[in-house]
């Protein structure tokens, strides 16, 4: 086993097959939904939780990981000979997660003092977090040292991008995570909104009258971001896979697409983004 290990989080919705093959660690959101407290992936899997959603009249609610619940998966991979661990999570703005892991990273300096643990907050969410820590196992596979391994997940922070749009910002709007698109809540009837996360928060990208006009404009938005260069990009949704792949045919129409697949969100994510969800994770290559 590598003496460096990838972390990240269960809303990072990696598929599981890339999560196997990279060797990435990941640990699960709660999500309490009445009496019930649920883990992310582990005891509530996509398709049962989308289904219940559509019929929920309350929201459940989500928690980020505890520092318990880092600390064993930290304590357990430097029970396995890790010397160098990357904890890669979500915006620190949105969740705890980050806050939580640097707990568990403070609590372990003199229990494990020659274990070095880089806690990143990515500034983002879903497969733009899923992104940086499948470019940074993809390194160690490579064998690149940490402090290189470290510097690639900076990188990606500023240029890595996410677009999406849902049929109603309900449920953003119901869980609190709005952002600053709180303007376009007011006038959903009969518009498909467009997001972004910028500095860690939800902010509004504009909005249209059709879904397929919400796609084109996705593909718009990422032929003028990318240029004449190349990307790689994680088309994502909820329950959406016939709507994903509507836009990687807009995008591979108008972009250099090296690299690209097909993600659903995890239940902890779906929770506020709701059914019908479809957008794209991507970020700029040298080719």
């Amino acid at each position: 086993m590598s003496q460096t290990a990838i972390v990240t989080d269960s809303t990072a919705s990696i598929p599981e097959s890339m999560l196997r093959a990279l060797n990435i660690h990941t640990v699960a959101y709660y999500i309490h939904r009445g009496s019930e407290v649920l883990r992310d992936l582990v005891t509530i899997q996509r398709e049962e939780f989308l289904h219940w959603l559509t019929t929920a009249t309350t929201l459940p609610t989500t928690a980020s990981p505890g520092p318990g619940d880092y600390l064993e998966m930290y304590r357990t991979l430097i029970a396995q000979g890790v010397r160098n661990i990357l904890s890669i999570h979500m915006t620190s703005v949105g969740s705890g997660a980050y806050q939580a892991a640097c707990v568990a990273r403070d609590g372990l300096r003199e229990e494990a003092p020659d274990v070095r643990i880089e806690v990143i907050d990515t500034r983002n969410v879903s497969l733009c977090q899923g992104w940086m820590a499948i470019e940074a196992a993809r390194r160690v596979l490579e064998g690149l040292s940490f402090d290189e391994i470290v510097e690639r997940v900076k990188q990606m922070i500023p240029i890595t991008q996410m677009i999406q749009t849902a049929d109603t910002l309900k449920y953003l709007y119901m869980g609190g995570r709005i952002g600053k698109a709180q303007h376009l809540v007011g006038s959903l009837l009969h518009i498909r909104p467009l997001i972004r996360m910028k500095d860690g928060v939800i902010v509004a990208l504009g909005k249209a009258h059709s879904r397929l006009q919400a796609y084109m404009a996705i593909a718009n938005m990422m032929a003028e971001t990318i240029g004449k260069g190349a990307a790689k990009v994680a088309y994502v949704h909820a329950g959406a896979l016939q709507e994903a792949e509507k836009i990687r045919n807009l995008v591979e129409a108008k972009v250099n697409i090296v690299e690209s697949f097909f993600a659903e969100l995890s239940p902890a994510l779906a929770v506020h983004t709701g059914p019908g969800t479809a957008g794209v994770c991507f970020f700029p290559v040298k080719t």
